[in-house]
C-alpha cells in the first residue's frame, strides 16, 4: 500500500522532475561550452540558461529575442559608461535610465529592459581588470550562449505539455 502511494506521488510529480532534469542538463551544458571557449565568467551562460528553461519553446523564443536585444543594449551602454565615467552610482543610474529609454523608443518589451539593466550593472558596478569593452563583449557572448543552449534544449527536449498542445 505504501509503495503504491509512493508511486502515485512520483507519477503526480513526474513533470516537475523532468523539468528539473532538463534544466540541469541545459545549465551544465552551457557552463561546459562556456568553459570550452574559455569565457572568463561562463557561469553567466549557466544562469541565463536556467532562466530560459522556465518557458515553453514558443514563449522562450519570443522572450529570448528581447533578452538578447536588452543584453546588447546594456553591454553597449555599460561599456561606454565604464570607459568614460567609471563605476559610480551616478553612471550606473544614468545607464539604467538610458537603457530604459532606448528600449522604450525601440518598442521592445520590459524583458529587454530587464536584461539591459542587469548587463549595465554587471559591466559598470563589478570591478574588472579587463577593459570595459572586453567585459561587455564577454557578458554579451556568455548571456547569448546561455540563451542559445536554453532554446536548443527546449526545442530538442520539449516538455510534455508542449507536445500535447
Amino acid at each position: 500500500m505504501a509503495e503504491a502511494k509512493k508511486m502515485g506521488w512520483l507519477a503526480a510529480n513526474e513533470r516537475e522532475f523532468i523539468h528539473v532534469l532538463r534544466t540541469t542538463v541545459a545549465a551544465v551544458a552551457s557552463l561546459l561550452i562556456g568553459r570550452l571557449f574559455r569565457l572568463p565568467e561562463s557561469y553567466w551562460a549557466a544562469i541565463t540558461t536556467i532562466v530560459v528553461m522556465q518557458s515553453t519553446l514558443g514563449a522562450a523564443w519570443t522572450i529570448s529575442r528581447q533578452r538578447l536585444a536588452g543584453t546588447a543594449i546594456g553591454a553597449l551602454i555599460g561599456a561606454l559608461l565604464a570607459t568614460y565615467s567609471g563605476g559610480s552610482v551616478v553612471a550606473f543610474g544614468g545607464g539604467v535610465l538610458i537603457a530604459g529609454i532606448v528600449c522604450a523608443l525601440a518598442h521592445i518589451e520590459r524583458n529587454a529592459f530587464r536584461y539591459a539593466g542587469i548587463t549595465v550593472a554587471i559591466v559598470v558596478l563589478i570591478a574588472h581588470v579587463e577593459p570595459a569593452w572586453t567585459v561587455a563583449l564577454h557578458r554579451f557572448v556568455e548571456i547569448s550562449l546561455g540563451i542559445a543552449v536554453g532554446l536548443a534544449l527546449t526545442a530538442l527536449w520539449p516538455e510534455k505539455e508542449a507536445l500535447a498542445g
